[in-house]
């Protein structure tokens, strides 16, 4: 079940920045109601429940402060670390193991919305939009504009974002 591997990946990262983390603990941080009930919206939608689903999108916007289209599709390991303010399109899709900070916006222009690969970190702020392609293992900075492809491995920051380090 996503939710779990969820839950999992996100004791992974935050014992990676040093934290010791309960799975208790991990349950009850910020940002771990959003992802489930974004799970629970996706399941409805994919059963076909469209009604229920409107009704869960709409709650994760009241208790959490964010929105996710209910078409939205993430791989596991899905982390929104901090869903204040965080609004994703429901026609992005993403791998495995992202990292989602406070403000993130990603979004579709013209009918077109980003697609993600694994190992994606966006950093608080952070702006993707349109029908971009987010390579795997890539970095993304805290209020970065991205509006254009960003290859495997790279790290990109600034307005408009720009590649400053990469992992080749």
């Amino acid at each position: 079940m996503k939710i779990k591997r969820d839950l999992q990946y996100k004791r992974e990262f935050l014992a990676q920045q040093g934290f010791e983390t309960s799975s208790i603990r991990v349950f009850m941080s910020d940002g771990t109601s959003a992802n489930i009930i974004y799970r629970i919206t996706s399941w409805l939608v994919d059963k076909r429940l469209s009604p229920l689903a409107f009704i869960t999108l709409t709650l994760n916007k009241w208790l959490n402060g964010c929105v996710i289209g209910a078409g939205a599709r993430f791989g596991e390991g899905l982390i929104l670390m901090h869903p204040v303010g965080v609004v994703i399109n429901s026609k992005v899709r993403g791998g495995c193991n992202l990292v989602i900070e406070s403000g993130v916006v990603i979004g579709d222009e013209k009918g077109a919305a980003p697609v993600m690969g694994d190992n994606v970190f966006i950093g608080s702020g952070a702006k993707v939009i349109g029908g971009i392609t987010i390579g795997s293992n890539v970095k993304i900075g805290a209020n970065a504009v991205v509006v254009k492809d960003v290859r495997d491995g790279a790290t990109v920051v600034g307005i408009p974002a720009r590649e400053i380090g990469s992992k080749h």
